[in-house]
């Protein structure tokens, strides 16, 4: 083999190194630049916040980078012809080993990727599940972390949240039941409730009502007035503990007696 040959086909094995290493940078930054255009137009088919897109965005983009580049390793050993349908099989047999091992965690990992791309719910939503509810302070690939009103954190495994009851999303119920004494004036109580209501439609946060929805139950203690509001999202307890604030403030102004249960004396 003369020099000129040898030259030639050096050549060629350096030429091949750089073209797929050069192929597989190229190809990584354009995809990389289709996925941050792709989310920055914020697509009708993905539907989330600013947040959870670039941590969906990001995510992809290191699956595609890792996966070019160990297609591109592969090659390059190929090249400089270093078996690698052997170092295949022993990685195969040992992602295999390892794959009974980790199937939790990628089951976990998988619904977390749903629950970021299909926005089931986002840090600050108040949501219910696997029991428990509290406010989400961080959503990863594997763990959801909720903080509920007494200070404790749970760490819930998204593998195993199977149902989700977000309070953050739409319009919420605000329900405020009354009751009275039999001896009280219908009419009376039913305008005074009205006028409090009338007090708090003004409010920002209040989307719909109040309105009294007139007499629901004829309880042992006394007469049940039930009022019902739509409030803006984690906003309904706050008008529920005002309304019952406002209403107890105008039923002592108008001598309005609120139904009690009388404990029956011994003996009696």
């Amino acid at each position: 083999m003369n020099l000129w040959l040898k030259l030639k086909l050096l050549n060629t094995f350096y030429m091949k190194i750089i073209y797929v290493i050069l192929f597989s940078v190229v190809f990584v930054k354009i995809t990389d630049k289709f996925i941050e255009g792709l989310f920055n137009r914020r697509t009708k088919i993905i539907k989330t916040n600013e947040n959870r897109l670039k941590t969906l965005g990001g995510l992809i983009k290191s699956v595609v980078k890792y996966t070019v580049y160990f297609v591109a390793g592969v090659m390059l050993l190929d090249t400089v012809g270093i078996n690698t349908s052997s170092i295949l099989t022993a990685a195969g047999i040992g992602g295999l080993a390892i794959g009974f091992g980790a199937q939790s965690l990628v089951k976990d990992v998988i619904a977390g990727f749903f629950i970021i791309f299909e926005d089931q719910y986002q840090v600050g939503d108040y949501i219910e599940t696997n029991e428990v509810g509290g406010f989400v302070e961080e959503i990863g690939f594997r763990i959801t972390k909720l903080r509920d009103f007494g200070g404790q954190l749970h760490i819930i495994p998204n593998g195993e949240i199977k149902r989700v009851t977000n309070h953050s999303r739409g319009n919420m119920r605000a329900l405020v039941k009354v009751r009275v004494s039999y001896e009280e004036n219908i009419d009376k109580v039913f305008s005074i409730l009205k006028e409090v209501c009338e007090e708090f439609r003004a409010l920002e946060y209040i989307k719909e009502g109040p309105d009294v929805l007139g007499i629901t139950d004829f309880a042992a203690e006394g007469i049940e007035f039930s009022i019902i509001a739509k409030t803006t999202p984690l906003m309904q307890w706050t008008a529920e503990r005002e309304l019952r604030k406002s209403i107890k403030e105008r039923f002592e102004k108008e001598s309005i007696s609120f139904a009690y249960y009388k404990v029956p004396l011994k003996g009696a």
